[in-house]
């Protein structure tokens, strides 16, 4: 009986591997059966369970330079065992037992088995759409002292299905010391298509109970090996064996192939070329689904699609590397944003619809369903004093007014002009020394191109808004100059002037603030330069380092959406060239100039509000929130800087990181000395700077002059994209019917507010500010430190709905859970 069950043993390979797992489980009762009637002695001395053993390593690497290598495992006379595994488990059954019972069947004397080191595996796959796999996955793990054999992972029934948390063992002869390296194999299964496979981490136990986990985060396609380090990060100074650093430089070099510069227009930041992916897809290496090819397609592939008012730049968004595109959830949850505002709009032809509005109430039924409280008290309130001034400080674009000590040459405003709203016992002189004069200067739009909508001239004015912060604390606008030169042709229109007069020019510098915001305080100095911090976090820092661990939340999805806008906003007759006054063109000159004239200062956001002076100011929300949330940031940031770079030589050694900062320096700032940007880093101190600033704005900065778009732009005079008529040049002349014609029309003003409602609403698969379920950090000391900042985080958050029950409009722009970690709509 007992011979048969060897028997059935002998010969279970030639059983199928991987069907549905019957027979693969009738083999495994079979053999647990035989080891039930071993001895307990035997069993404890075999230290393992029957199973599949692997024979010492087929084709396994040298052992590591430098290092002694581990002891030859014990030779075994059985000549079966050197040829597969499941005949050293026959030779092992028999040889344990007495040699009376057993010798006549091997033809030799006993002797127990050799001891095996038993590595605990456990694979956690993503629970995302479509992360599992049906292909091969086998391991090898690198030791201090050698290699394990490649083993399958394999079990009975289906493995890395979607958010599975699967346990396997790795048997090896000896063990392997500390673990430096895992190595996971993709290999085809069957005849089964190549698929992907997200894999969250992997876990090992070593024989000692020690664990190692391996981070890995990451998409796999197609076939091919990946190379994963132990989660403690390490710089490249605490790396001193050849396999590691070799490591190091090949994971770069891989990653330097994928990730491509591309320069998108002269002036710009660099951008990710996003053809190296479709290089990547044609190429069998890297293949998962076949797409069609640009070749195949028009010669440039911007084309007009059915219900889209826009081209759109199709090649560009077919391929994308998939660690770095949106989940299936993101973008299902962007497609079901947009289609139903765009669809009632459709109907009801308002999309089609050329020609001025009839009257300011048949803007308000442009959304239907799609109202807040803040788009509703916009409405209410937009053409009061208080509420323009309020905007400057708690709107989209928070970051225009500075102080005044004296009047600009350019701005001759008279204590006369504005004697009747300052009221008596003060004048202009008295406020500018005591700091309650205010400007905001739209100089960069003086030379922008202009465009034309609908086949006519559109028009851009350059004003200078003055504002006085009043004894009520209130900021209200003093005077309006539309142009950048004074004259006859550029009267200072005043609160005293006719409403209508006034409301227009408030209206222009609303028109003013909507382009400069759109282009430049929103579109270049966040998504782009996000853009070009990620690109450089991924082509010079290996995943092992503690700065990718750490800025890597804070890339998620950000050239994805980035992509996105370059083929449907920033693409010739795309949404730019539709809906804008300056076009594609101004936009390239905004961006341009604003990025020559963007300094270290302006991007340091504390730095930048005592340079513009508005430390003071009261109830300006966006300063007091973003100061906290600036503060989380930089006391989270401290401690991991401090625990990794304890010394100045510690940063300044570290090639990787200052390949990184030169990499930002050269392509994000053009190499620029005149912007304050550095282009090396020698202290710990000048690197918390710079790391608080850069997740500072691609998180809190990005929320607070992103999120609340639909909220103040929904009612559309207050945040036209165009204006019809050249800026008025006499007072005077202003009547209800002359403002709604310079106003934009009826279906430039839809497609405009269809773009504020879909940038808006952050698509599901959300991860807010300090949220980091990828636990790319493993160490206990980083992993206290995100907790303390998740900490303060939840008492900022706390304290912010805590006023805001106070305030008639609350900002919550910057209340951290509303903050998405990322650049990622």
């Amino acid at each position: 009986m007992r011979l048969g069950l060897l028997i059935s043993i002998w010969v279970s390979p030639v059983l199928p591997a991987r069907e549905t797992g019957c027979a693969r489980g009738k083999q495994t009762i079979i053999r647990r059966q035989v080891w039930a009637r071993r001895g307990s002695r035997q069993r404890a001395e075999a230290r393992a369970e029957a199973g599949s053993f692997p024979t010492e390593k087929e084709g396994a690497g040298p052992f590591l330079q430098g290092l002694p290598p581990y002891p030859p495992p014990p030779q075994t006379s059985h000549p079966a065992a050197q040829h597969h595994s499941r005949p050293v488990l026959l030779g092992l059954l028999l040889t344990s037992r007495p040699a009376a019972a057993g010798a006549h069947l091997v033809g030799r004397h006993p002797s127990f088995p050799p001891i095996m080191a038993v590595y605990r595996v456990c694979v956690t796959t993503g629970a995302y759409l479509g992360a599992g796999t049906l292909d091969n996955i086998s391991v090898t793990l690198v030791g201090m002292y050698g290699e394990s054999p490649k083993q399958l992972l394999d079990r009975v029934g289906r493995d890395f299905a979607p958010g599975s948390v699967q346990k396997y063992k790795v048997r090896c002869s000896a063990e392997l010391g500390e673990l430096l390296l895992l190595r996971l194999h993709k290999e085809r299964y069957a005849y089964f298509r190549k698929d992907s496979w997200y894999c969250s981490h992997i876990c090992v136990t070593a024989p000692d109970g020690a664990p190692f986990h391996f981070p890995c985060y990451q998409w796999i396609e197609g076939f091919c090996t990946v190379e994963l380090r132990p989660g403690t990060a390490r710089t490249i100074c605490q790396d001193s064996l050849p396999l590691l650093l070799d490591h190091r430089k090949r994971e770069l070099q891989a990653r330097q192939e994928c990730y491509r510069w591309k320069v998108y227009a002269p002036g710009f930041p660099g951008i990710v070329d996003v053809s190296t992916f479709e290089q990547m897809e044609s190429d069998k290496k890297f293949t998962l689904t076949r797409t069609t090819t640009r070749a195949n397609q028009d010669d440039s592939g911007n084309r007009y699609l059915p219900g889209f008012p826009m081209k759109i730049d199709i090649p560009s968004l077919l391929h994308m590397e998939p660690n770095i595109r949106y989940s299936a959830t993101k973008t299902t949850s962007l497609i079901f944003n947009a289609i139903p505002a765009s669809l009632g709009m459709k109907l009801r032809g308002l999309l089609d619809r050329k020609g001025s509005w009839k009257k300011l109430d048949d803007m308000r039924n442009i959304f239907w369903c799609h109202k807040t409280f803040t788009s509703e008290y916009v409405t209410e309130h937009w053409c009061e004093d208080s509420f323009f001034g309020y905007q400057y400080l708690n709107g989209v674009n928070p970051v225009m007014l500075h102080c005044l000590s004296s009047l600009p040459s350019k701005l001759p405003v008279t204590n006369d002009m504005v004697a009747p709203l300052l009221g008596p016992g003060t004048c202009l002189q008295t406020e500018l020394e005591r700091g309650n004069l205010f400007l905001a200067d739209y100089w960069i739009l003086a030379e922008a191109p202009v465009h034309c909508l609908n086949g006519r001239q559109q028009y851009v004015a350059a004003p200078l808004c003055l504002l006085w912060l009043n004894p009520q604390g209130a900021l209200m606008p003093l005077a309006i100059q539309l142009s950048q030169t004074p004259g006859p042709d550029s009267p200072i229109f005043l609160p005293t002037d006719s409403d209508w007069d006034w409301l227009l020019a408030k209206t222009w510098v609303r028109n003013s603030e909507f382009l400069v915001h759109e282009n430049n305080t929103h579109f270049l100095c966040t998504h782009l330069l996000c853009e070009a911090f990620a690109m450089a976090t991924l082509r010079q820092l290996p995943l092992c380092h503690p700065v990718y661990k750490l800025l890597l939340p804070h890339t998620r999805y950000t050239l994805q959406v980035n992509t996105i806008a370059r083929a449907t906003l920033l693409n010739p007759e795309g949404l730019v060239d539709q809906v804008t006054s300056i076009g594609r063109q101004g936009l390239l000159y905004l961006m341009s100039t604003g990025l020559a004239h963007f300094t270290y200062t302006n991007f340091c956001f504390p730095d930048s509000l005592r340079a513009r002076g508005v430390l003071a100011i009261p109830n300006y929300h966006y300063r007091d929130d973003g100061l906290k949330i600036w503060a989380a940031i930089e006391s989270f940031v401290s401690e991991i800087v401090g625990y990794y770079y304890p010394s100045d030589a510690s940063v300044q050694q570290d090639s990787e990181l200052q390949a990184w900062v030169g990499e930002i320096f050269a392509w994000a700032f053009l190499s620029r000395e005149s912007s304050g940007f550095p282009c090396q880093l020698r202290t710990p101190q000048e690197l918390l700077k710079f790391l608080t600033s850069i997740i500072f704005n691609c998180s809190a900065q990005h929320a607070a002059v992103n999120s609340g778009q639909h909220d103040f732009g929904a009612w559309m005079p207050n945040a036209p994209s165009s204006m019809r008529q050249p800026p008025p040049q006499t007072k005077g002349t202003t009547t209800l019917k002359s403002y709604l014609e310079t106003l934009p029309e009826v279906n430039i003003t839809c497609n405009n507010l269809l773009l504020f409602w879909l940038v808006s609403q952050e698509p599901k698969d959300q991860r807010p500010l300090g949220t980091y379920p990828d636990e790319h950090f493993t160490e206990e000391a980083p992993r206290r430190s995100i907790a303390a900042f998740q900490s303060r985080l939840a008492q900022i958050s706390q304290d912010i709905r805590e006023r805001n029950k106070g305030l008639a409009l609350p900002y919550a722009y910057l209340d951290p859970p509303l903050i998405e970690n990322s650049v990622s709509i």
